[in-house]
């Protein structure tokens, strides 16, 4: 079952994870979006991720599942960002991808069925 996640971005320069190779690069909805659906899409930010660890062996490869159906958009609305993000990825799974991508300067504004 697909599931909507409403995420806000409250100040996109702010929207950035402590390790600078894992986190966002855009300033843009579009480039947002675009970063957050590749990374729920193909595993190669949890590889990233993963590599980074003192075992990578150790971690759980579950945590690297991914959805190629995932689809994530992006619009601006003053000064935040609002994404818009359809998968079948556990709600955990989309929290650790965005603490990556973004720190801790996002909201999970609402979930609903998609």
């Amino acid at each position: 079952m697909t599931t909507r996640y409403y995420i806000r971005l409250p100040d996109p320069s702010l929207a950035r994870g402590d390790d600078p190779d894992l986190s966002f690069h855009s300033q843009g909805a579009e480039g947002f979006a675009e970063e957050l659906q590749l990374a729920l899409r193909e595993d190669a930010l949890f590889q990233r991720w993963r590599g980074r660890q003192e075992e990578p062996d150790d971690v759980d490869p579950a945590l690297g599942a991914t959805d190629p159906e995932t689809r994530v958009s992006g619009q601006q609305a003053d000064l935040h960002i609002d994404l818009v993000v359809d998968t079948r990825l556990p709600s955990a799974l989309l929290r650790q991808r965005m603490a990556l991508l973004a720190g801790s300067h996002w909201q999970l504004r609402d979930v609903t069925a998609a």
